[in-house]
């Protein structure tokens, strides 16, 4: 699958027959989101939509959060074509002018700025301060800061030529339309970072986000189509289809779109890397990963030990740069566990929208069945489970996709053994002690994700 991690079921369209918690309603509403009707989850310029309809869960509790009507094939293709169109007239905006857009799309994000970061808790399942930091680095210095400079700085180049009397002049022109499809794990960033400088370039944007994730995705793209639409240029420069697979396929698939950026797993990667170079367009691959820690004995253990641990457990190990392998010498490996598992027990699961939460659940009930069917293999190798291991009893947690994090140490250390090698998306940290660094590198360095 392109984007999506999961299957999600079409529904019956009509008015929604459920009532949402105070909790959710407050976000939805505050960003515009209507708790009573199917969502348009198409924008091309306007909003529509009559594909299939994609149900958006609470990983908190497991509520019917809204339903979204997504693209249909026509629909999809109509919209490329509207963003193509799009990318036509805004080429020829200035940079410094669209500079100043992107400027104006900063202060409207910023306003809106906890309200976005709220949903993304409530959507996604990440802690509220991560949600909020996410929103961040959208508007901060690294993003929209960052390309409003840049639109003043696209310099030529002067190159001296054969021919006397003359020069060459290389000016930067815009590269087309852009394709964004984008993960779960980070519903505004990723799009932020590749919209701002898109923007910068002078190209038309069109984005699929992930089906389980399609709340945050037309929020934010509501934000940007109203300045796009105060500033008199049409709303397909920023455009928005959800949707599924095939979503995904079209835009990968398409001669209209000059550049794709994909974030997801490797072995989706490589499809869409495969397809899109097989029409010589251009990419741009943020991949997963499997990263690891390699602690010496002359590491500051105040330090190290709650590096790893917010590695491991921030985002409830849903990154690709979550902490997954933990290598550390014999000399200081068993109080390094200790400090560890200390930690570890003092984290309490918690709805993710309390200021205080530190651990949210998983996003889907999928990560979680490959949450548990990891642990059963780690058991069926005989590795000792320090911390963890299953899914939280409590009643109150019960609705929602909460798992506890886990240290195990596997009796092999065999990079290519399936636990090693395998990037699970969820708080699972193998550890395994070494004597030599070389020996520690190797294993770093063997698995296929680096």
């Amino acid at each position: 699958m392109f984007v999506a991690k999961r299957a999600v079921s079409t529904l019956s369209r009509g008015h929604l027959a459920r009532h949402l918690s105070s909790r959710a309603s407050a976000i939805l509403s505050s960003l515009d989101i209507s708790t009573t009707e199917e969502i348009s989850g198409v924008y091309d310029g306007q909003w529509r939509g009559s594909g299939d309809i994609y149900s958006s869960i609470c990983p908190t509790t497991g509520e019917t959060l809204a339903r979204v009507k997504s693209a249909s094939p026509e629909e999809l293709h109509e919209a490329l074509a509207r963003t193509r169109e799009a990318y036509t007239i805004f080429r020829h905006v200035p940079a410094p002018q669209r500079g100043e857009l992107i400027r104006q799309i900063r202060e409207a994000l910023a306003a809106k700025r906890d309200e976005l970061g709220a949903l993304v808790t409530l959507e996604m399942g990440k802690i509220k301060t991560e949600g909020v930091g996410e929103v961040q680095e959208f508007i901060d210095i690294v993003r929209c800061d960052y390309a409003v400079g840049l639109s003043r700085m696209m310099n030529g180049n002067v190159v001296a030529s054969e021919r006397p009397g003359h020069s060459i002049l290389e000016v930067p022109n815009p590269l087309g339309v852009v394709g964004v499809l984008s993960a779960f794990n980070f519903p505004v960033a990723v799009y932020g970072w590749n919209l701002a400088l898109s923007m910068a370039a002078g190209n038309a944007t069109i984005w699929k986000p992930s089906p389980s994730t399609p709340l945050c995705s037309i929020a934010i793209t509501k934000i940007v189509a109203r300045v796009l639409e105060a500033n008199g240029l049409p709303g397909a420069i920023a455009g928005l289809v959800t949707g599924g697979k095939e979503a995904g396929e079209a835009i990968a698939q398409s001669r209209d779109v000059e550049m794709v950026s994909f974030t997801g797993s490797e072995h989706v990667g490589r499809i869409v890397g495969k397809t899109v170079m097989s029409r010589f367009g251009k990419t741009i691959l943020e991949l997963g990963g499997n990263n690891a820690s390699i602690v010496m004995p002359d590491a500051d253990l105040s330090l190290a030990v709650p590096s790893v641990f917010f590695g491991a457990v921030g985002t409830a190990g849903q990154r690709c740069t979550s902490t997954r392998r933990l290598y550390l010498h014999r000399d200081i490996a068993p109080e390094f566990l200790d400090r560890l598992k200390k930690l570890y027990g003092s984290i309490k699961p918690a709805d993710p929208l309390i200021d205080t939460t530190l651990l949210g659940p998983l996003h889907t009930s999928a990560a979680v069945k490959t949450y548990s069917a990891t642990i059963d293999h780690l058991r069926s190798i005989d590795a000792e489970i320090l911390v963890g291991g299953s899914r939280y009893t409590d009643a109150s947690l019960a609705a929602g996709n909460f798992v506890q994090p886990t240290i195990a140490i596997p009796k092999s250390v065999d990079p290519k053994a399936q636990i090693w090698s395998t990037e699970t998306f969820a708080p699972i940290l193998n550890a395994a002690v070494f004597d030599k660094l070389e020996d520690a590198i190797e294993w770093n360095n063997a698995v296929p994700q680096v």
